[in-house]
């Protein structure tokens, strides 16, 4: 049987119907999938910077999926979505070329993504379409408490960030990146110029020098049980050691709370000492860990 007629173009606000058929039980069992409450959005708010298509066969889209420019050289794509009956169909390679060509012509040399772990399907996509492993991380969720007392001295300086972050091994382990300041759920190489613009950057340090650092890139609301609570997001976890985690987690506890946030959450490596560093310092641990993949553009 021979692959179906595919035509990829820019999301228009008369598809949504068709869209959040095929994505509104994407994953029932986390709760459904966030394409059909986002989809207006980003239709309104395509423009140089991002770019959200579909594919069409027989005039219906059958997929989704949207590229995001997060610098000068760097794309990201997200929200890879196909109608079931149109899976192992081509669709996917027809969508992932249309913004691999999109990021290109605006000059971007690379493109990641983040799959979760658990999602085969998805890692699979994403490695039959260039995509290579790049890095891996989990969430620690520290509890926000104004009386959180850490036992290291706190900066907020974002040089001393930089100091710190570049001198570690996270910066290695995750191959320089961070959390994107604009983008949720994207992950940039972080800078200096970067660190310079987050929301807060805290620094832990003794006398001997800086042990630990993190950076805040928003404070967002999220659903959860039916109730809507605010969340603080620190872009990268680095630390010397568990006792230099327990000071940063207890900085991030006492910043979150002071930003009226309910609940927060620091990205950290998956990486043995970093996992076991964030339970030797009795810190909650995110269940599953996310994968970050890597295209290289510069043959487009």
């Amino acid at each position: 049987m021979s692959e179906p007629d595919v035509t990829v173009r820019q999301a228009r606000h008369d598809d949504r119907e068709a869209v959040v058929e095929f994505t509104q039980d994407t994953w029932p069992e986390l709760g459904g999938d966030y394409i059909p409450r986002v989809f207006e959005e980003w239709v309104e708010s395509d423009g140089e910077t991002q770019r959200t298509v579909v594919a069409v066969v027989d005039g219906d889209p059958v997929g989704i999926c949207q590229g995001v420019t997060l610098s000068e050289h760097e794309a990201w794509a997200q929200g890879m979505r196909v109608a079931p009956d149109y899976r192992g169909e081509g669709i996917s390679p027809a969508l992932t070329e249309a913004v691999f060509e999109w990021a290109a012509d605006r000059g971007a040399t690379v493109c990641r993504n983040m799959v979760f772990s658990w999602n085969a399907a998805g890692l699979g996509q994403s490695r039959s379409m260039g995509f290579e492993p790049l890095a891996e991380f989990r969430w620690i969720e520290p509890d926000p408490d104004e009386t959180a007392d850490p036992t290291l001295d706190v900066l907020s300086d974002s040089k001393a960030a930089w100091s710190a972050f570049h001198g570690s091994d996270a910066y290695h382990e995750l191959s320089g990146l961070g959390l994107d300041l604009e983008e949720s759920w994207a992950l940039a190489e972080l800078t200096p110029e970067r660190l310079a613009d987050a929301e807060a950057t805290l620094t832990v340090a003794d006398a001997d020098g800086v042990r630990g650092t993190t950076y805040r890139t928003r404070t967002f609301q999220r659903e959860e049980d039916g109730e809507e609570r605010q969340w603080a997001e620190y872009g990268v976890g680095a630390w010397s050691d568990h006792e230099a985690l327990r000071s940063l987690a207890a900085a991030v506890a006492r910043d979150a709370a002071e930003a009226g946030a309910e609940k927060a959450r620091m990205l950290i490596p998956e990486t043995p000492r970093h996992v076991s560093d964030a339970a030797y310092a009795r810190q909650p641990i995110s269940e599953e860990p996310d994968f970050v993949l890597e295209r290289d553009l510069t043959r487009y």
